[in-house]
């Protein structure tokens, strides 16, 4: 009798043992039962998802209402939506999910509709009994450093299309070297290097780019690094010197155009066929192409020019005035009177006046004397200042160091907050003595 309570309590012990390692009654039950097929920061494992595009003309209404949301439901949402997403933004070709439960009945119910705003982000839109919810956010993403080096047959865009690198590379290199490279110079046999962030989701879906780490641009001979350095408290892009990239003024008032004619004292004119002055620059391209001001001002010119048209002229400080004629309109905001910013929409490229085809005419005085806006002497922003040199100089020289040829990965700049700066020199040299003396002996 004692065996046979002995063996019982032998095979209850065996039998609680058995479902602790089962994994159901264990903090490490717990641990497997975390959703391991997330969609959209949804346990896609709940439910059944039909996935679709968003048809010409179709509404995010239409949809639920297929789907059996009531209307009273899609009110609610369309009214909670509006600080969030408004559902006026669903666009044609867009991506959706649904996600659908079915009750004890068998009947189906919709609890979510994901909605793809772009490659990368999203909206869930939610059901939950008499209530709706609204959630934006960004698929999870991989960054991976990339180096690429193009030289250039005819156009920065064209040497990014024929390498097959990211679009995005295209403006964002204009962005950084738009006060120092002439574009519009382009000469066949420039070249670029850069080192960025590209974007994967699913490590395989090309998703954009992230942070450009650094450049070397190549013009007519002459070298131009951008080493990405943080100073008073804002990322900007300096010279291997330390010099800003940022200059008084921008090389050209637009982008992606072509220069049709140049500064000169003796041109024919198209119209009226007789040699006359031209002291300005004129970029041909498409009405309605973005005009951006050179430099900060205040408009003090806003009207019919003439044979100019539409034109804007603004006051800059050094006595400078630039001038921009035949738009097709003018940037909402801007009037005679009105402060304006390096960089900012002032216009658009037209062909009113005295004008054959759609192009920006842009003229500089200095002193009311015109000058050639394609010799603008440049004066750079602020430098790097003497208490940041040795931070620069730490980064500069990693970045510098990656772009001409390969380094370790623990050698390259990853974070541009807190540097782990080496210690002066003056204070190596005796450690480094004590050191070697002491492994002497």
């Amino acid at each position: 009798m004692k065996h046979i309570r002995t063996t019982i309590c032998i095979l209850l012990l065996a039998a609680a043992g058995a479902c602790n390692r089962g994994g159901t009654t264990t903090a490490e039950s717990d641990e497997a039962a975390e959703p391991q097929n997330l969609l959209y920061g949804i346990n896609a494992d709940d439910y059944r998802t039909e996935s679709g595009e968003i048809g010409r003309g179709e509404t995010l209404g239409a949809i639920l209402g297929s789907y059996g949301v009531t209307a009273q439901a899609i009110d609610r949402l369309d009214r909670a939506a509006k600080e969030v997403f408004p559902l006026r933004n669903i666009r044609a070709g867009q991506k959706y999910t649904v996600f659908i439960h079915e009750d004890s009945l068998y009947a189906s119910h919709l609890d979510y509709l994901a909605y793809e705003v772009s490659l990368t982000d999203y909206v869930v839109f939610g059901f939950h009994d008499d209530s709706v919810s609204i959630r934006r956010d960004t698929k999870p993403y991989t960054l991976r450093r990339t180096k690429k080096s193009a030289t250039i047959n005819s156009s920065l865009w064209g040497a990014i299309m024929e390498q097959e690198l990211p679009y995005a590379l295209a403006a964002e290199l204009e962005d950084i070297y738009q006060w120092t490279v002439d574009f519009f110079g382009i000469q066949k046999g420039d070249n670029f290097t850069v080192i960025y962030d590209e974007r994967f989701i699913d490590d395989t879906i090309p998703a954009g780019i992230g942070r450009i780490w650094g450049a070397k641009f190549a013009q007519s001979g002459k070298e131009y690094y951008a080493i990405p350095f943080r100073q008073n408290g804002k990322l900007q892009y300096w010279e291997a010197d330390g010099a800003s990239l940022r200059k008084q003024m921008l090389k050209a008032p637009l982008k992606y155009s072509r220069i049709s004619s140049r500064f000169t004292y003796a041109r024919k004119h198209p119209i009226y066929k007789v040699y006359r002055p031209h002291t300005g620059v004129d970029y041909a391209a498409p009405k309605g192409t973005p005009v951006h001001a050179v430099a900060d001002g205040v408009v003090i010119f806003k009207g019919w020019g003439g044979g100019g048209g539409n034109t804007l002229k603004i006051k800059h400080p050094g006595n400078l005035m630039t001038g921009y004629l035949h738009l097709s309109g003018y940037a909402k905001g801007i009037n005679k009177g009105t402060r304006v910013t390096q960089g900012q929409l002032i216009g658009y490229v037209g062909s009113t006046g005295a004008s054959t085809g759609p192009h920006l005419d842009y003229r500089v005085w200095r002193n009311g004397t015109p000058i050639d806006p394609l010799k603008i002497p440049q004066e750079p922003a602020e430098p790097i200042a003497k208490e940041n040199r040795a931070a620069f100089e730490y980064v500069r020289d990693r970045i510098m160091a990656e772009l001409n040829g390969e380094v370790k990965d623990e050698e390259r700049i990853t974070q541009l907050d807190s540097l782990p700066l080496p210690a002066p020199a003056t204070a190596e040299a005796p450690a480094k003595k004590a050191g070697e003396e002491k492994a002497g002996k």
